[in-house]
């Protein structure tokens, strides 16, 4: 029988991902050496009197040769430093997209639209129930008008208008949030892994804002859950060779077209799982940008698990047996999950922790590792003093309860997670967004404080993003989809909470 938990991905890892992580941080060694030479230098400095400056110009003069060097020599590091330093990358603003009231969906509402399609047998609308009172999902979740329609129209047409509504809808709301005109934007990443229309998403946003000629624009398609980290990422490496630009991002999933009519059950978990979601964010490398945007970017960290074939073929679309087209989900996917987030935290662990935490947990590793002292028991770092707020990618209950226990976390910090699966469902690449929204409505976001969002997805692959709050920012000035009903939240979410059809 499969096991269905993550495994304790802590008590595990490889000496190779601490050693990458280590190597991250030691490529930016020349500016983490430079700040106590500098310091120390302005420290000596402040020591001296007038006299003492006096004296050394006196110096200085009868010594031009020492002078030109010197002189040369600051010019040279200088503008080697000025060269070589990577950009800051600021978040200015964001934007999810909150569906029309009517897109609703009611889980006995679900259930009953999927009887009168005909297409699932009594046994998997069964199973689809089980799934549904036991997946942590809501009542006010959003599926598109396609897929709820009696009976449904899934076609190109329908996608299309699907795609159109989140992601005008996201971006609207992120221009007039950021007073950015849309002309003003050089980099546009779209990410989108089931539905890639030609021409491209990209190239629709491009049209309906008339975005410039000379944009660098990407889609990216079939990178699952985890590809909006990658988009942050990608825009991240675009802000660091185009100076002064602004980068927008925006992350979604179409549910039209992939709406699985069988009744393969590998395939059917997404039925329930998936729902109509998207966001906008928009990024900056303009020094002058800083005073007005909510988080720096301080770290990604990239993890892939695609060389292995059981990860590979873990999240898989394919036909089934009457050649119905769905995603299937291998049940080896909470193990071959565990595996891919230890390594991904592993790498991350020597950029974040304390200096304490990296010294316990590399002394037991060596110990274990190196030295084969089966005795010591490893050391489970505490991310908790790396980071003051978690947003992990809200795929199931499951994972969330694994991960929770696993990062030995507080429900306060799995709070954002949970309420986003229960009031937005798995919006997939996007849900990190939401979940940050809802730490914003809540009023828990203070300068300096430190958010770590970690999200996984087919490949298969898992990728985090480290942000620091650049400001306090103040729900009462936030518009955002929590704000309306923030005062209801959190809920209490029942293991098991039974369905009533309508």
């Amino acid at each position: 029988m499969a096991d269905h938990r993550l495994p304790n991905f802590l008590l595990s890892v490889r000496l190779k991902y601490v050693k990458l992580g280590y190597h991250y941080l030691i490529s930016n060694a020349m500016y983490l050496l430079l700040l106590p030479f500098l310091a120390a230098l302005s420290a000596h400095l402040s020591t001296f009197q007038f006299q003492d400056f006096l004296h050394l110009w006196n110096i200085l003069n009868f010594n031009l040769l020492s002078v030109a060097l010197c002189s040369s020599l600051l010019v040279f590091l200088t503008t080697l430093y000025v060269m070589t330093r990577p950009r800051k990358v600021y978040l200015l603003n964001f934007s999810c997209y909150k569906p029309d009231p009517a897109r609703t969906c009611e889980r006995g509402t679900f259930l009953h639209r999927s009887e009168l399609t005909g297409s699932f047998t009594e046994e998997n609308l069964g199973f689809q129930k089980k799934i549904l009172e036991r997946s942590g999902l809501g009542e006010k979740t959003y599926l598109p008008e396609a897929v709820m329609r009696v009976p449904p129209n899934p076609c190109m047409a329908e996608a299309r208008k699907e795609a159109e509504a989140v992601m005008f809808g996201a971006i609207d709301e992120l221009l007039e949030k950021t007073g950015v005109k849309a002309k003003d934007i050089g980099i546009l990443v779209v990410n989108c892994s089931l539905f890639n229309p030609t021409p491209s998403l990209s190239a629709m946003i491009v049209n309906h804002y008339k975005l410039r000629g000379n944009i660098l624009s990407y889609n990216l398609g079939g990178m699952g859950c985890s590809a909006g980290l990658i988009s942050i990422d990608l825009a991240k490496q675009l802000l660091q060779v185009h100076p002064n630009s602004y980068a927008l991002v925006v992350s979604m999933e179409n549910i039209t077209l992939n709406w699985y009519f069988g009744n393969d059950r590998s395939m059917l978990v997404s039925n329930c799982l998936f729902r109509m979601g998207g966001a906008a964010i928009l990024l900056s490398n303009r020094p002058s940008d800083r005073r007005r945007s909510k988080y720096q970017l301080i770290h990604t960290v990239r993890t892939h698990k695609g060389s292995d074939d059981k990860c590979y073929n873990c999240v898989f679309q394919q036909e089934d047996d009457t050649g119905r087209v769905g995603v299937r989900l291998s049940k080896d996917l909470m193990a071959v999950a565990g595996e891919a987030l230890k390594t991904n935290i592993t790498t991350l662990g020597p950029l974040v922790l304390p200096m304490s935490e990296q010294l316990l947990f590399f002394a037991t590793l060596v110990a274990k590792k190196i030295f084969k002292i089966k005795k010591i028991k490893p050391y489970i770092p505490d991310f908790k003093l790396a980071f003051e707020h978690f947003c992990i990618h809200a795929g199931g209950r499951a994972v969330l309860d694994e991960l929770e226990k696993n990062l030995d976390l507080s429900e306060w910090h799995m709070e954002p997670s949970r309420m986003t699966l229960n009031r937005f469902g798995n919006t997939s690449s996007s849900s990190l967004w939401y979940e940050l929204a809802y730490s914003e409505a809540k009023g828990r976001i203070r300068k300096g404080d430190r958010t770590w969002q970690i999200a996984f997805g087919s490949g298969f692959k898992c990728n985090s993003a480290v942000w620091r709050a650049l400001r306090t920012v103040d729900p009462a000035k936030e518009k955002n989809p929590w704000m309306d009903e923030i005062h209801e939240f959190p809920v209490e979410v029942p293991r098991v909470a039974p369905i009533h059809k309508p």
